[in-house]
């Protein structure tokens, strides 16, 4: 089997950051630009580096167009702020010959952003329906074949550079489950991630509920409120200094309800940022 990394990445003038990165397998790099369009190949480490630049914007965009356009056998999702264990290639290799079953591997990638933590994989075992939105596309990797034949892509809706914030990797995760793939955990670090800057997070506003009412209800419309309730409760000591409880429901049932109806324009002036 053969691995490749499907990194997204914005405005890159130069490759010193795949350096950084410690790449050590193929690569595809879908590098979103602001005024040019442009198509490279690197040898590095004896690996193919595959450098697409495309004037658009949006990571859900830039997930499919890296999608595919895939080459490897086992692809792996990642942004340009991780640093590759020099294991990875062999570590993720191991994992899908030990868990021949599973369509889609989540892998652990500590974050050094106390603040924004990620999921700390602990041993393997099966996700499902209840606990899959604790992970994020960092976590991801998953053979091509089983990704294409099930005919599963990005929401072009949500993430940064998309008219609503964070979501496409969730609701990737969510339709590889509807579709009856198998989802599993790895302990294995195959990287860590930085997290420290985001382009869609600007803080716990009116923007940022609304669009989580619309992520829910995109999710699942039948148990949308139920979980905008769960989200409010389970997040309240982060959001308290910054919103009340009343205005953040008030937002989230607004992205809620015009998602429902179709509406997902209908911003006014309570929902738009100061």
């Amino acid at each position: 089997m053969k691995v490749e990394v499907l990194l997204s990445t914005m405005n890159q003038i130069n490759d010193n950051f795949i350096e950084k990165m410690n790449l050590q397998t193929d690569t595809l790099i879908i590098n979103q630009t602001n005024d040019y369009f442009e198509y490279k190949e690197l040898i590095k480490n004896n690996s193919k580096i595959r450098i697409i630049s495309m004037k658009e914007k949006g990571i859900g965009l830039s997930r499919n167009n890296a999608l595919m356009r895939a080459k490897g056998d086992i692809c792996l999702l990642a942004d340009d702020d991780m640093v590759y264990n020099p294991k990875y290639e062999e570590n993720i290799l191991a994992a899908f010959n030990s868990q021949p079953k599973a369509d889609v591997i989540l892998f652990n990638v500590p974050s050094t952003n106390k603040n924004r933590p990620t999921a700390n994989i602990k041993t393997i075992r099966r996700v499902r329906s209840h606990n899959f939105m604790r992970y994020g596309a960092v976590n991801v990797a998953f053979r091509k074949n089983s990704i294409w034949n099930s005919n599963i892509s990005f929401s072009l809706l949500f993430g940064g550079g998309a008219k609503f914030s964070a979501g496409e990797d969730s609701l990737f995760l969510f339709e590889c489950l509807k579709k009856g793939l198998r989802v599993e955990t790895n302990p294995d670090e195959i990287a860590i991630v930085n997290q420290e800057g985001s382009s869609w997070f600007n803080g716990y506003n009116n923007k940022y509920f609304y669009d989580k009412g619309v992520f829910f209800a995109a999710l699942s419309k039948n148990f949308a409120y139920l979980l905008t309730i769960q989200f409010l409760i389970r997040k309240y000591k982060l959001y308290k200094n910054e919103i009340t409880m009343p205005n953040a429901l008030s937002m989230m049932l607004k992205g809620v309800n015009n998602f429902k109806k179709g509406e997902l324009d209908v911003l006014d002036n309570q929902i738009k940022e100061n």
